[in-house]
């Protein structure tokens, strides 16, 4: 139920996602979801790819380090409220969201989620039982190998 993504340092330019995507889509590596914050100078890039281990090759042969972080992929109903619906089960479970992103599933009627907690775990089994459906890297694509 864990996903790996990437998280890579970038610099705030005007070509250097340009360079990066194109590298990764060169050799094939497909984006399955992604999420980019500004911090002024530089910024987080984090993708979900269709290949981690060799996505990370690439840009390692750049010279662009990329952490690889443990996140949730878990799908809800899609109305308003069902997302702080959810945050209030986990907080009053005592697990903290680190960080989420969003993307458009291909079901109108969900919305699909991105998660890193501080107890990846004790999350996945609080959306089980909440209903939210957790998703495996086989549903978006992505190829399991370690990395």
């Amino acid at each position: 139920m864990l996903l790996k993504q990437l998280s890579i340092p970038i610099e705030n330019s005007r070509n250097r996602m340009v360079e990066i995507t194109r590298a990764l889509g060169s050799k094939g590596v497909n984006l399955r979801a992604l999420n980019l914050v500004d911090t002024g100078d530089y910024g987080e890039l984090r993708i979900l790819v269709s290949d981690v281990v060799l996505s990370r090759q690439i840009l390692m042969q750049m010279g662009i380090p990329a952490r690889v972080d443990d996140v949730v992929l878990a799908e809800i109903e899609d109305r308003p409220g069902k997302f702080s619906e959810l945050l209030a089960v986990l907080s009053d479970a005592g697990i903290r969201i680190r960080y989420t992103y969003a993307f458009a599933g291909m079901n109108s009627d969900v919305a699909t989620l991105v998660i890193c907690f501080d107890d990846n775990d004790a999350a996945i089994s609080v959306l089980q039982e909440k209903g939210a459906l957790p998703l495996d890297a086989k549903s978006l694509g992505i190829i399991e190998t370690a990395a």
